[in-house]
């Protein structure tokens, strides 16, 4: 019932942004196939990787890609297919003899999504590298961490699943979009570095205006201003202040008994440090949940920071269906939400080459075919 019904997509298994990608586009109705190394079946990552939720919502057949005629399964794949998307090196698909010029010679119409680190040309191409070393070469992990100390790394969510896999997303349902009115498919090159760049594309504009330094921990947003920060509570845990507008902050002013004190004006950085001590002291004297009695759900742009189990368990969170269960494993909802279109989480993570013979069924290969591919080691 997604928005997405309809649309079919091969995915080549990987790692990380790629998964993430296809999950999101499963989760709108998209007929995803996973196409599972032969060599993983019964052998996975992970002990259980039916629990790799980035791996929900679509089937797993198993192909052995160093067998021609594994590799012309999947083109026959591709005939039907509206996209395909890979995150090897770049060079290895065609050397598997499935790079895109194979595949849109079989299906012209194809969107063909190439995941990489750095981008499919370039100096560094061809080397290793991590969501740390995209994000760094970017300019973005720069900008995370306080004055005076160190690069922090916001785990993988800036390089792997903002800069990589929702690029991927978006960059393939453009494609098809765009295949639907052109009739013709083409290569969408989605690099982490390129979409770790874009977005920072607001701390650009900031810094043309000069309001936005290389130093990190100096800036509005990076807890250089003390009224966007986080601060410890009397019971070791923590609360977070977004009070950045003026109507904001006097809200929060008010709320936490300073009105009509004689106080630094908010934007006036020489008063920063003053103000951050202030709040320091002031946040431990209450527990989280006292602070929480005073300021959640007002225009002090005030909430707890809470870990994922607690989370869970959020008033709020729980009010939207924000992280649901399913079979037992609590997982984020599928998100955006759409009115009509809604979507939905199709299937549990499958295990490698779980749904072979379904899945090539499904999209049109005989079950006669399907006996002989596995009799030739073909598939698994």
């Amino acid at each position: 019932m997604g928005p997405l019904s309809g649309i079919r997509i091969i995915e080549l298994a990987g790692i990380g942004p790629g998964p993430f990608a296809c999950m999101l586009l499963a989760d709108m109705g998209a007929d995803i196939i996973r196409v599972d190394r032969a060599d993983k079946v019964n052998a996975g990552v992970f002990d259980r990787p039916n629990l790799e939720l980035m791996n929900r919502g679509r089937r797993s057949i198993g192909v052995d890609l160093k067998n021609p005629e594994g590799v012309e399964l999947v083109l026959q794949l591709v005939e039907q297919a509206d996209a395909l998307i890979e995150g090897f090196r770049p060079g290895v698909t065609e050397r598997m003899g499935v790079g895109p010029d194979v595949c849109l010679a079989r299906n012209p119409r194809l969107v063909y999504g190439r995941m990489t680190g750095w981008g499919q040309d370039g100096p560094m191409a061809q080397a290793a590298g991590h969501d740390i070393n995209y994000i760094a070469l970017a300019g973005a992990l720069a900008h995370f961490g306080r004055k005076g100390g160190k690069p922090t790394p916001p785990i993988n969510l800036v390089g792997d699943f903002g800069g990589g896999g929702m690029f991927m997303a978006f960059g393939i349902a453009c494609g098809i979009l765009e295949a639907k009115t052109s009739g013709r498919g083409q290569v969408v090159d989605v690099a982490m570095v390129d979409g770790s760049a874009v977005l920072m594309s607001m701390m650009w504009g900031l810094k043309a205006l000069g309001i936005w330094q290389d130093e990190a921990g100096v800036n509005l947003l990076d807890t250089g201003a003390p009224f966007y920060d986080t601060y410890e509570t009397s019971d070791g845990k923590f609360v977070s202040i977004g009070s950045l507008e003026p109507q904001f902050y006097a809200e929060l002013i008010r709320r936490i008994g300073w009105e009509g004190e004689e106080l630094p004006f908010q934007m006036d950085p020489s008063g920063y440090e003053t103000m951050r001590e202030k709040f320091t002291a002031l946040f431990k004297t209450k527990t989280r949940d006292e602070w929480d009695e005073i300021l959640l759900a007002t225009d002090a742009c005030y909430a707890p920071v809470l870990t994922m189990t607690e989370a869970r368990e959020n008033e709020h969170i729980r009010a939207r269906n924000t992280i649901v269960e399913r079979n037992g494993m609590p997982q984020p909802a599928p998100a955006p939400r759409f009115s009509r279109t809604a979507p939905e989480i199709q299937r549990d993570a499958p295990w490698p080459g779980q749904h072979t013979d379904e899945a090539l069924t499904d999209w049109g290969v005989d079950a006669s075919a399907v006996a002989k591919l596995r009799e030739g080691g073909a598939i698994a």
